[in-house]
């Protein structure tokens, strides 16, 4: 069953509404963004969440000190990196991790088998902005598929043919479930039975 990862939460009751819908990670950012938040605050939403569901946290082009606190301290499972990092970066911070790739094109889904990481998200260009890329573009890649986190402008209704056409390991949502660029809890509720009910 694809798994979900509910991505960019800041309160408590978003984090306990993912939990209880049966999500299998939750994201943090860290980058500068509007749902950016410290390693305190993730530090406490961190401490409801099950050893069972994983912790992300989200970094564009970090320093290894910024990587080491957030992974101590919240603490985390993942590390996903969301900019411009080299291979050779990812590589020598040797956290588990992910790498986050914007898909114009097909060559943009090759570059994923530049880096040596645990998994590789696959995004709109522009991250948050609730538009999808063309998933036309993840035919014939040569990309692991237990290693393929699809995300870019998913949503309760279209998750569904998501996962019918490109067969991810897990999907990926964060505006997608927002209303007025807040979490909502129902919205988090759908999206996750949505995603688990694809291959019931």
């Amino acid at each position: 069953m694809t798994k979900v990862k509910i991505c960019g939460l800041m309160e408590k009751e978003h984090v306990a509404a993912a939990v209880e819908a049966g999500a299998d990670a939750i994201g943090f950012v860290f980058a500068r963004s509007k749902r950016q938040i410290t390693v305190e605050v993730a530090h406490e939403l961190a401490k409801d969440i099950p050893s069972s569901v994983l912790k992300v946290g989200v970094f564009v082009n970090p320093t290894q000190e910024e990587l080491e606190k957030a992974y101590r301290e919240v603490p985390l499972d993942f590390i996903q990196y969301h900019g411009n990092e080299s291979p050779d970066f990812v590589q020598s911070t040797n956290y588990p991790s992910i790498k986050a790739l914007s898909i114009r094109s097909e060559e943009d889904v090759e570059s994923a088998k530049l880096y040596h990481t645990d998994f590789y998200l696959f995004d709109a260009p522009q991250a948050g902005s609730g538009i999808t890329f063309d998933w036309q573009l993840m035919k014939g890649h040569e990309v692991e598929q237990e290693k393929v986190i699809l995300a870019g402008g998913l949503n309760p209704t279209n998750v569904a043919e998501a996962i019918g056409r490109v067969k991810p390991y897990m999907v990926d949502v964060s505006s997608g479930v927002e209303r007025n660029g807040v979490k909502d809890d129902e919205l988090i509720r759908t999206f996750i039975h949505a995603a688990k009910e694809e291959e019931r």
